[in-house]
């Protein structure tokens, strides 16, 4: 874990359009409930989504993180003056859940078109982790192509395809695997059931 993982409390997170408001506002909940400080924007279509997907008419911070909506900072999507928006600000990284191709798309590009991709182009150039939880299947070439070129940049390609050797028993277990394993690549400790525990075989 990095010096600034250890002294700075603050993530920035991004929602976009894709499918999978759950993991969206589990990763926002998990986060607040550590005490992390969360810097959120949400794009059109993610303001959708979280519409169709959570019955969520508005932004509402305490249902998204669990009625901790005091560490939630909201920021609009046109703000491109925001300080997320700036380098100077200091943040651990930044996770977009979910993140849709076109998303994809535009930060592979380098192009700004709402404050969801000019944070996480900052983040890009500040070194620090970006985390890109993808969420569209099947894939294309264009989609497989500006994967590689983010994870070029350093970017973290996560898609949210949960594993199933935990044997999940829930649907709140299938999207707690994925949050977990986002909050890991953040650096941001949690006691969810999602890691690999050695089995004892029979022999």
């Amino acid at each position: 874990m990095s010096a600034l993982q250890n002294t700075v409390r603050d993530v920035v997170v991004g929602i976009s359009g894709a499918s999978g408001a759950a993991y969206a506002q589990r990763v926002i909940g998990l986060l607040t409930g550590a005490g992390i400080r969360v810097h959120l924007t949400v794009t059109t279509l993610g303001r959708r989504l979280l519409a169709d997907e959570l019955g969520l008419k508005k932004h509402d911070p305490d249902a998204l993180s669990g009625g901790r909506g005091a560490l939630v900072t909201l920021y609009p999507e046109n703000d491109l003056g925001a300080r997320i928006a700036s380098g100077s600000f200091l943040h651990q990284g930044m996770a977009v859940v979910p993140a849709s191709s076109n998303t994809l798309g535009a930060i592979a590009s380098g192009i700004t078109q709402n404050l969801l991709h000019r944070a996480a182009l900052v983040t890009l150039k500040e070194r620090r982790p970006l985390i890109l939880a993808h969420r569209e299947c099947p894939l294309s070439l264009v989609d497989i192509r500006n994967m590689e070129r983010l994870a070029t940049a350093g970017a973290i390609i996560a898609p949210l395809n949960p594993g199933f050797y935990m044997l999940p028993k829930s649907l709140d277990d299938l999207v707690d695997f994925m949050a977990g394993k986002i909050l890991d690549l953040l650096g941001v400790p949690h006691d969810l059931a999602t890691r690999w525990l050695e089995a004892e075989v029979e022999r």
